[in-house]
């Protein structure tokens, strides 16, 4: 017998995690205030068992990072993926992230030692977490960068993209990413931007990247590009209603290119834009400038803080 009812999922499962000191129990306290059920470093090997049990009522939030009794990146790599494959489990990973000069002053502020530098300074205990989290980084679903917002900003954040409303509501992630890498985890569509013409082979936009206008410009005049954009912008305003209708609540769509600096990115730009000024919930992301930023970040002006992380 065919389908007829939308898919529904036993399990709606957020995951936090994200260096010490960026803001990972501030978006923990979020969730919990939107009305998720909160469980903080849960040790990973237990995490199974609270899957496998009755279905929760309400959504869950499970905060997850280094001073997890049995941490370590590869077994936490295994669970997303585990969890990924899982039938009737709708996993989100939520990634806060920090540049390092400013999770280094939070600390040096508040007095408090790293987890992973107790007997050194936070500097050290800094480089060696976000090296050990990359990998998990990669595979995040959502990043939201804490470097320059406020307590009330970042809440305001998670709130928008993670509420549990009475209504539907589909939230659209959209990311650029390099060929070269690999594709990004869990996208639902994928499309490919390298027939463009590349800014790369112009001198003056080699170093720019596909946020600043002068290569979404020349990628734009491109002659393929009008009808590209026209009809890629068609066919995901026909499909997000569809996908909205079947119950699902979040969609991840990728563009590749060769380098993810240049097309991918101002594809993701331009269509993400399009997508928002028609009342669509869009989040961007772009994997390969991410791997790139500079350590050097603007000091915030008020300062999320460790102890309320």
């Amino acid at each position: 017998m065919a389908e007829t009812e939308p898919l529904t999922f036993d399990h709606r499962l957020v995951l936090v995690t994200g260096p010490s000191g960026a803001g990972r129990s501030t978006a923990i306290d979020a969730l919990e205030d939107i009305g998720y059920e909160v469980i903080d470093n849960l040790p990973l090997s237990l995490v199974p068992r609270l899957i496998e049990g009755p279905p929760s009522v309400q959504p869950i939030a499970l905060g997850v990072d280094v001073r997890n009794r049995d941490f370590n990146a590869s077994s936490l790599i295994e669970l997303i993926d585990k969890l990924t494959r899982a039938p009737m489990m709708n996993l989100r990973v939520l990634y806060l992230d920090c540049q390092p000069n400013v999770l280094i002053q939070r600390y040096s502020e508040t007095r408090r030692r790293h987890p992973l530098a107790k007997e050194t300074s936070p500097e050290e205990g800094v480089e060696r977490e976000i090296d050990l989290l990359l990998p998990i980084k990669a595979r995040a679903d959502h990043l939201i960068d804490t470097t320059d917002l406020t307590v009330h900003h970042l809440k305001a954040e998670v709130a928008r993209w993670f509420s549990v409303g009475t209504g539907p509501r589909l939230a659209v992630s959209m990311q650029s990413f390099s060929y070269k890498r690999g594709l990004p985890r869990g996208l639902d569509m994928v499309f490919d931007c390298r027939f463009l013409s590349n800014p790369h082979w112009e001198p003056a936009l080699r170093a720019l990247d596909g946020r600043d206008a002068r290569v979404g410009d020349y990628v734009r005049q491109d002659p393929r590009f009008s009808e590209f954009h026209q009809r890629l912008r068609d066919l995901l305003l026909f499909l997000l209603p569809a996908h909205l209708d079947e119950g699902k609540s979040y969609l991840s769509i990728g563009f590749g290119c060769t380098g993810g600096q240049h097309r991918s990115v101002a594809v993701t730009e331009i269509l993400a834009d399009a997508l928002a000024e028609k009342g669509w919930a869009v989040s961007k992301r772009h994997r390969e400038l991410e791997r790139r930023a500079a350590s050097s970040a603007t000091t915030p002006s008020e300062s999320i803080g460790v102890g309320g992380l």
